[in-house]
């Protein structure tokens, strides 16, 4: 391999090794949670055993393919039967959202050279966006980031069957992501080979239709998408869809929460990717969150904004390569002042997120609470029904039948219930809320095998349970 091409997949893999490291310590120190890591490994352990993909964690029997789309993730079940952990979910997520690095930084490099391409790398590896999501867990969206990468680098580079056939895949991943490959089919379509962007147009809507109004519902509980409504409003105390469409352009210009996400995610490529179409993209996710009724998506926090980050990041360089052909006499001078610039804003905004606690030397430490509750922990035979505290969850998920302490009502039919009352997460219950919990379980006749530190581990009167 050729240092021109070395160089983005030393990017990628420098990337990998951190995120993973990272992930794995916030595993390793219980930060992890039921929702969504636990979730999202009950799935996969069911795929890896030939399956439905059942998460107990969202209810008994309950089929994850009824809440979101999400068959990709089936890809993940050989390496889950090799290692069967939630550190799977956490590598796999690490080596994605990694991968996504190469296809920006080798076309960035191509166009103008190899020190734009460690800055946009650099920007994208340590944006915001990808750092929410590290911090947050495993998703099923990680799949998304490098589809994306690719997709839209082949967009700039007019290689139009490749554009669609990164794409497509996208549907695989969830739901309302058929929504961005017809975006990508109208893009092509618009600029190029006008059947083939068409056809992946109508093939990203009536995939989309199809799991929203058909699939969705038939596998889901409720037999209706779940999400609905998160943009319906009820009547007299929240704004209509409507209202919420009209003030979108508000947002762009006030400190409204999501101003401040479109600001956070304009501002790394200092509003140059708006010099670029590619960034019609982003349209379709942007438009769910904001209209949404749900303040859980307008905001930088969890997951929602890494499938943003490729499409962002492309069009910051295809805004700088347009800006250079427009200044031709400048040369690199033309892009240099934006390029440093997007690395000192990913470096300032650097610390208000996530990874930023890597540079804390007790990151890198267990402490003795945390050795005192994988102890606990290891007191509960494999194959047991558990109810747990949320981030003792995802310790379990991969030898026991596991439940939320307290969510749903099945949680009631666990053999053994541990909870950390030291460290009371607050959801789904609040620390008052899982004292009167326990002491109903104690006077239903569980006992206490062990107490240690505050992570306390109770067992049923008999092994079937109440």
């Amino acid at each position: 391999m050729t240092r021109a091409r070395l160089l983005p997949w030393g990017l990628a893999a420098g990337f990998f090794t951190f995120y993973a490291l990272f992930c794995l310590r916030r595993h390793g120190l219980l930060l992890t949670t039921g929702y969504d890591l636990g979730i999202f490994e009950q799935a996969v352990r069911s795929y890896a055993h030939f399956e439905l993909p059942v998460a107990s964690l969202k209810g008994e029997g309950y089929n994850l393919l009824g809440d979101h789309f999400s068959p990709v993730l089936l890809a993940l079940a050989p390496f889950y039967l090799v290692w069967p952990t939630a550190k799977t979910l956490l590598f796999a997520q690490a080596a994605l959202l990694a991968l996504a690095v190469v296809p920006i930084c080798r076309w960035t490099q191509r166009q103008l050279g190899a020190a734009a391409a460690v800055a946009v790398g650099i920007g994208y590896g340590f944006s915001w966006g990808v750092g929410s999501t590290i911090g947050f867990d495993f998703h099923e969206v990680a799949f998304a980031a490098p589809l994306l990468a690719f997709s839209v680098v082949a967009l700039a580079e007019r290689r139009w069957v490749a554009a669609a056939a990164w794409a497509a895949p996208l549907c695989l991943v969830k739901e309302d992501l058929g929504l961005t490959v017809a975006v990508i089919g109208g893009f092509i379509a618009w600029r190029g080979a006008r059947r083939l962007g068409v056809a992946t147009a109508l093939f990203g809507v009536l995939a989309s239709a199809l799991e929203f109004l058909v699939l969705l519902p038939a596998m889901s509980p409720s037999h209706a998408y779940n999400y609905w409504d998160n943009l319906e409003a009820a009547p007299g105390t929240e704004p209509s869809l409507l209202e919420r469409v009209l003030a979108v352009p508000g947002h762009l210009l006030t400190a409204t929460v999501q101003g401040q996400l479109l600001f956070f995610l304009l501002i790394p490529t200092l509003l140059l990717a708006l010099r670029s179409p590619l960034f019609l993209v982003a349209v379709p996710t942007l438009a769910w969150r904001l209209l949404s009724k749900n303040e859980m998506y307008w905001g930088t926090r969890y997951h929602y904004s890494v499938v943003l980050m490729p499409i962002v990041f492309a069009a910051f360089v295809d805004g700088l390569i347009r800006l250079r052909a427009a200044k031709p006499h400048w040369g690199r001078w033309a892009t240099a002042p934006f390029l440093c610039g997007s690395v000192l804003v990913t470096a300032v905004l650097f610390p208000f997120f996530p990874m930023a606690s890597a540079a804390d030397a007790g990151f890198w430490r267990d402490s003795a609470h945390v050795r005192t509750v994988q102890s606990v922990l290891a007191d509960i035979p494999s194959g047991a029904k558990v109810a747990a505290g949320n981030r003792l969850v995802p310790q379990l998920t991969g030898r026991c039948t596991v439940f939320e302490f307290g969510w749903p009502k099945d949680w009631r039919t666990a053999e053994w219930v541990v909870v950390d009352t030291r460290n009371p997460m607050g959801w789904p219950l609040n620390g008052a809320q899982e004292a009167e919990e326990i002491t109903k379980l104690r006077a239903e006749g569980f006992r206490t095998v062990r107490e240690d530190e505050g992570v306390l581990l109770l067992r049923a009167p008999s092994p079937e349970g109440r």
